[in-house]
Order: C-alpha cells, then sequence, then structure tokens
C-alpha cells in the first residue's frame, strides 16, 4: 500500500467534510504515503453522479483505499468500497493505518479521530 484513495462521506455534510479528508491526508503523507483526496478535486457544478465517474477514475489509479469514519453511511463511500473489494484492491479504515504506524494510541483513538486526525 502506496497509493492510498480516500473514501468517505462528504454529501450533505458541511464543506464536503473536507476538514476530515484534509487532516487525514496529512497524517497519511506524513507516514510516507501517496494519497488521492477526492476533496482537493476540483470539479465545477454537477451532479452526484459526476463527481462519482471523476471520483472512481481516480480511485483506479491507486492500489489501496483508506476509509474515514462514517463512510458506511455514505451512498458514494459505500460503492467505492463495493467496488474496489470486487476489484480485489485492499481497503483499510484509516483508524486502523494510524494505529498501526503509532499515529494514534488505541485508547484514545476514537477521541483523535473525532478531532478529524
Amino acid at each position: 500500500m502506496k497509493n492510498i484513495y480516500l473514501s468517505g462521506p462528504m454529501t450533505g455534510l458541511a464543506d464536503f467534510n473536507r476538514p476530515a479528508f484534509d487532516a487525514a491526508a496529512s497524517a497519511l503523507r506524513s507516514l510516507g504515503f501517496t494519497v488521492v483526496s477526492p476533496a482537493e478535486q476540483a470539479i465545477a457544478g454537477g451532479e452526484w453522479e459526476d463527481y462519482m465517474r471523476h471520483d472512481l477514475v481516480l480511485m483506479m489509479s491507486t492500489d489501496s483505499v483508506v476509509t474515514l469514519p462514517g463512510w458506511r453511511q455514505s451512498r458514494g463511500a459505500s460503492l467505492e468500497v463495493y467496488i474496489a473489494h470486487q476489484l480485489k484492491m485492499p481497503v483499510y479504515e484509516l483508524e486502523t493505518v494510524l494505529l498501526q504506524h503509532g499515529m494514534i494510541e488505541l485508547e484514545s483513538s476514537a477521541q483523535q479521530l473525532s478531532l478529524n486526525l
């Protein structure tokens, strides 16, 4: 896992959940990963389907997917994870990756994630 696509909830959240995406991308990059984040893309206008078509192409340029908290409640992130599984791309939860790399400790992981770390 070197090239990561970040998957998480965006639709209906304040600022499309960019703060959480940005914090996750920053943490993963500090560990040496290359990160592709849909929150860093500039797409003018468009419908949900247009964003998904764009983001799925981005996801295909990576070798793994890391999910943000709340991804299961997101139609788009659930679709991304489903496609990743069907294509045998590894899927990891952000908390697991950060724990494995010593970025957070088990006792405080939920609190840190709630702070968008």
